[in-house]
């Protein structure tokens, strides 16, 4: 096997000049795993979460741009920004496959040096389900004694949801959303109205006439999907590893994870299918 020659138009001194590691700040980055105990398999179940939670940064990162975009009712850029999330979500979704190597016999030696951690503190993915809409006041109290991962959140619950801005979007089309739905307070929980079911069975009985309002709900019913697909195969790679013991931050575990499974965060995006009639 002959040996690849470094071509002479590469870059060889970097005493002056930014190289990779330095953008990519490698250094920070790769030194961030300190396991707790001396296992093996220690090394995987931080990497895979640390991982995950620099995918959901770009996930808030492409959520916040999309209800700017909603907001100046821009929808066509949302596509794009919503399919990117959508791929970000497979790729979340992907990587459970690797912890799945992970067996209980393995993760119970050195599972109880986690302490009280877990991945319901995440502030991020909480943000996340804010920025869709599944507003929990009280969820946030796990985060009061860090004051700027609180405020953070509180500011999320406070404010307008994707699904709030695409309600509002619809309105100023001259769609009729009943005007309750359009200013509330938007930190509680959002729940289905009959009148966002009519207005949506307008769009999807005629698509040709709010191609993009209907193009936008689609996108939306993919996130969504995408994301109960994530929830799915999480608590079934926690039942496949710890069974059904409580969750290390307190929770029942495998049932906490499984009621996750019957929130909407769009429900009338969903109630409308069976709306749905053929006008032609």
């Amino acid at each position: 096997m002959s040996a690849r020659e470094l071509e002479p138009g590469v870059h060889r001194d970097f005493a002056k000049d930014m190289n990779y590691a330095d953008y990519l700040c490698l250094g920070q980055v790769l030194s961030a795993q300190k396991p707790v105990s001396d296992h093996h398999d220690e090394m995987l179940f931080i990497i895979q979460h640390q991982t995950s939670e620099l995918w959901m940064k770009l996930v808030i990162h492409e959520l916040a741009c999309a209800i700017e975009c909603v907001r100046r009712d821009e929808l066509e850029t949302v596509f794009k920004v919503l399919a990117r999330v959508k791929h970000i979500q497979q790729q979340l979704f992907s990587q459970w496959a690797v912890l799945e190597t992970l067996t209980p016999s393995e993760y119970v030696q050195f599972r109880d040096k986690l302490g009280r951690a877990s991945g319901f503190q995440s502030v991020q993915y909480r943000q996340i389900e804010f920025l869709l809409g599944n507003k929990d006041a009280a969820s946030i109290e796990v985060h009061r004694s860090r004051p700027d991962d609180f405020a953070a959140l509180d500011a999320v619950l406070r404010a307008p949801s994707l699904y709030d801005e695409f309600l509002r979007h619809m309105s100023r089309r001259g769609l009729p959303i009943p005007p309750e739905r359009m200013e509330r307070d938007w930190s509680l929980p959002y729940e289905t109205h009959e009148g966002v079911i009519a207005a949506l069975k307008r769009v999807y009985e005629s698509p040709d006439e709010w191609w993009d309002v209907y193009e936008m709900a689609e996108k939306l019913v993919d996130v969504e999907q995408q994301f109960q697909l994530w929830r799915f195969r999480h608590m079934k790679t926690v039942h496949r590893i710890i069974g059904l013991k409580k969750g290390t931050g307190g929770s029942s575990g495998v049932g906490f994870l499984r009621r996750a499974l019957d929130h909407v965060f769009f429900p009338e995006l969903w109630d409308v299918r069976t709306e749905i009639e053929n006008r032609a």
